[in-house]
């Protein structure tokens, strides 16, 4: 890859150059891809509230929050304090600190089935946690998920991630598709798929796996399935086939756990039998935990002799990441959660406005402080309705280039996430750019 070298000298800027010298040291210049951009990424100077400042002196409106982990935009006053009051005492240990069991009790408070938790150092780690905890409190080696969910980089978890209909197989079988090459076929034996919000087909698929399957795990909100809300038909028609057949039910909510104030699952009357959490959580600094049943937990419980299952991490609870979590969540408050919420729901009704002003067959979905814009006259139901072939990929293209052309920072897919620093002002810019976006888009049309 010669991108490094590939400049014309009008785009020699500061984020230019420092993407040359990227290219020399990491694979594609970077270690996030999430990043890239053509011809080059930009490159961050600073971020204050919902703003960030790039190298060239631009400022924008971030409505990407690193991903979702960001929920209250950048530079947290009480949170940066409390951080630099904790640097002064040390950064990681090899002993343990109070703040971690400050953290804990805090974070089990806001959830009556966080019985215990257990720190990890992100959002993959934890869902890693969650499946091997499961194989190993029911001694079954088979784990199911929802087809096109995101759970992370663990080599179970991603199956069928980037299914296409080219592989993706029968709605009533879908096939186990790898994401990275050289993925072993055991892992892909190990994954069952399911669709999501189809209660019948998925109990379905799931009894033919009844004696194998560790545990079923649900996003409530994923993200690349489309960003519709689970539905509680489905939610309740998985979750008791798990207790029907001694499964365990896991959630990842290491981006909705935002969406509520003990997370997304207090949409639904249930009780999750662990917990993946990660990325606002850590209050701008790496983090992961696994939350649930003390039964469970105790899997992880390292004196247990035999050991079951050891867990441990080296900057695993450092004193950083559990005072930032802790202050971040504390200011995270059930206020703070409604009208961050009711926010969004105002964000999502503008857009759909604007869909209806610049008459274009387009749409929003989301849930709690997300959202998502879909070049589709109707919201998809599932990952397969959710996909995007070329002809989609290039509009949503356009209408991304066209929002950050105007200030606007989102995540690749064109969705948003909200932070507590932002306020209708940014909202009312948000709607504003979107109209001209879709009268854009419709161009292409």
């Amino acid at each position: 890859m010669n991108r490094g070298d590939n400049f014309r000298a009008a785009e020699l800027s500061k984020s230019a150059e420092l993407y040359q010298r990227g290219c020399k040291v990491m694979p594609g210049g970077v270690s996030r891809n999430t990043v890239l951009r053509s011809p080059h990424p930009l490159y961050a100077e600073r971020g204050e509230g919902c703003y960030v400042t790039d190298v060239e002196g631009v400022k924008r409106i971030d409505f990407a929050n690193n991903m979702a982990s960001l929920i209250h935009g950048h530079a947290q006053p009480d949170v940066v304090a409390a951080v630099i009051d904790q640097l002064h005492k040390g950064t990681a240990f090899t002993l343990a600190t109070e703040a971690e069991i400050l953290y804990a009790e805090y974070l089990c408070s806001r959830n009556a089935g966080f019985e215990q938790i257990r720190f990890v150092n992100s959002g993959t780690e934890a869902v890693m946690g969650c499946l091997k905890a499961s194989r190993a409190y029911t001694g079954r080696p088979k784990i199911a998920k929802v087809e096109g969910a995101y759970h992370g980089l663990y080599d179970y978890a991603e199956v069928s991630q980037t299914a296409t209909p080219e592989n993706w197989g029968s709605v009533d079988s879908p096939s186990s598709v790898p994401v990275a090459q050289g993925t072993p076929a055991s892992a892909l034996n190990d994954v069952i798929i399911i669709p999501f919000n189809d209660p019948d087909r998925a109990v379905e698929i799931l009894d033919k796996h009844a004696d194998e399957l560790a545990c079923v795990l649900v996003d409530f909100l994923p993200h690349r399935v489309g960003l519709v809300p689970a539905s509680t038909e489905f939610v309740r028609a998985v979750y008791d086939w798990t207790r029907n057949n001694r499964a365990l039910f896991v959630c990842d909510e290491v981006i909705t756990f935002r969406s509520n104030y003990g997370g997304a699952q207090q949409w639904y009357d249930i009780c999750p039998d662990l917990t993946a959490m990660g990325k606002m959580i850590g209050g701008g600094f790496p983090v992961g935990a696994i939350a649930g049943r003390q039964q469970i937990m105790d899997v992880m419980n390292p004196l247990n002799d035999p050991l079951v299952f050891p867990l441990s991490g080296t900057f695993s609870a450092n004193p950083i990441t559990m005072t930032a979590g802790r202050v971040a969540m504390e200011l995270f408050n059930p206020r703070a959660v409604e009208n961050l919420n009711l926010l969004a729901d105002r964000a999502r009704k503008l857009i759909v406005e604007a869909i209806a002003l610049a008459d274009i067959p387009a749409c929003v979905t989301g849930g709690g402080s997300i959202f998502r814009v879909h070049m589709k006259e109707h919201p998809p139901e599932n990952y397969r309705e959710a996909f995007m072939d070329k002809k989609e990929s290039l509009l949503i293209k356009t209408m991304l280039d066209h929002l950050f052309d105007h200030g606007l920072i989102m995540i690749n897919t064109c969705s948003g996430v909200l932070s507590t620093a932002m306020t209708d002002h940014e909202i009312d810019i948000l709607a504003d750019v979107m109209l001209s976006g879709f009268r854009k888009v419709k161009e292409l049309l």
